[in-house]
């Protein structure tokens, strides 16, 4: 299995954040934008939160709020599950099936370099499982090719 920095390696650089003072449709109008699931709350270089499609949904338009006058801060996440570049996605998809989550920041020596989905792991993963059933079947066809003895 491969790590979450190779994770990274093979996805856009960009980084969508929000600050905890912006307006949750300002959020909900850069989601739909970048069509992704959840933002980073960052004040400076530092990770404060994160808030997803989700919390604004359950948060705000079911509680019949309004997008403009509620903040992200009000409905973020504020302690925040994290991976490191090094951990194996094997870590990350503990982390995310046992916390019910679908978005991890990833922090290399306390700065935010990435953000992995749920949607990223399940697509590595079925690239790898392609990959090994290819070199099963090329293992098979070429263990019996060449008739017998």
């Amino acid at each position: 299995m491969i790590t979450i920095r190779q994770l990274l390696a093979t996805k856009s650089r960009d980084l969508y954040t929000v600050s905890a003072t912006d307006s949750v449709a300002a959020a909900l109008d850069l989601l739909a934008r970048h069509r992704i699931g959840a933002l980073m709350v960052m004040e400076g270089d530092r990770l404060e939160g994160i808030v997803s499609e989700r919390d604004c949904a359950l948060k705000v338009t079911m509680r019949g709020r309004m997008a403009t006058e509620v903040t992200v801060g009000e409905i973020m996440t504020r302690s925040v599950i994290t991976v490191l570049p090094s951990q194996p996605l094997e870590d990350c998809m503990q982390q995310m099936t046992e916390r019910d989550i679908r978005h991890l920041p990833v922090v290399d020596g306390g700065r935010v370099v990435g953000m992995v989905s749920i949607g990223d792991v399940v697509k590595e993963v079925l690239r790898q499982q392609r990959y090994l059933i290819q070199q099963l079947e090329s293992y098979i066809r070429g263990a019996y090719t060449g008739g017998g003895r």
